[in-house]
């Protein structure tokens, strides 16, 4: 063989090499790039859910549960309230608007479930109460079925009226109550000096 396919055939060898070795190193920066975008995806999920985390765990229960002012009763005479099950949450609503949302924990599951239903807040409500039989009392408490059993009211207090922080962990999270509707100190003192006899309270 002469020297010039020698040549030719070595030219082409490497010409060869060349490109293959090239697709090779863009196949491996598409590979990078790609892992790259999916580690960085992990990292933001991850980062979305400790910061929600955080964010339930920082739950103020003494304070109110908006950082806007409480509505004022008088500019809206249709308003109601749902309670959200699902959610732990109590919802003050007119004509289809959200005008506040408190936090809340209901009934635990089984014999102490907050009952579902439509009722109306009852003439019963007062600053204190404890219940022996429950071992448990509350402020800012305002009836809403059978005239002072399910009640709404703050986070429970012991017989020594301190609070119970187990309940109060619990707030906005999971149901923790006997099947009344917990709420914030700040937000059951509201309910208790402003939402008008008759109120419509809906439970799903």
């Amino acid at each position: 063989m002469s020297n010039r396919w020698r040549y030719l055939i070595s030219g082409s060898v490497i010409i060869m090499l060349l490109f293959f070795a090239g697709k090779n190193l863009q196949f491996v920066k598409q590979q990078h790039h790609k892992e790259t975008i999916e580690a960085t995806a992990v990292e933001k999920k991850k980062t979305a859910t400790v910061k929600k985390a955080k964010k339930q765990r920082n739950i103020d229960w003494r304070a109110p549960s908006m950082k806007k002012a409480y509505p004022q009763i008088s500019a809206h005479p249709d308003l109601w309230i749902h309670v959200s099950l699902e959610k732990q949450r109590v919802y003050l609503i007119d004509k289809g608007r959200r005008l506040y949302t408190m936090y809340a924990s209901t009934g635990k599951p089984g014999k102490t479930a907050t009952p579902r239903g439509v009722y109306h807040i009852q003439g019963e409500r007062g600053d204190y109460f404890y219940s022996q039989s429950e071992n448990e009392g509350a402020y800012y408490w305002v009836s809403w079925k059978n005239h002072g059993e399910f009640l709404f009211h703050s986070t429970p207090t012991d017989e020594q009226k301190n609070f119970i922080k187990s309940d109060a962990a619990a707030l906005g999270k999971r149901p923790s109550s006997h099947g009344c509707v917990h709420l914030t100190v700040a937000d059951s003192k509201w309910m208790y000096e402003n939402i008008p006899y008759g109120t419509k309270v809906v439970i799903d």
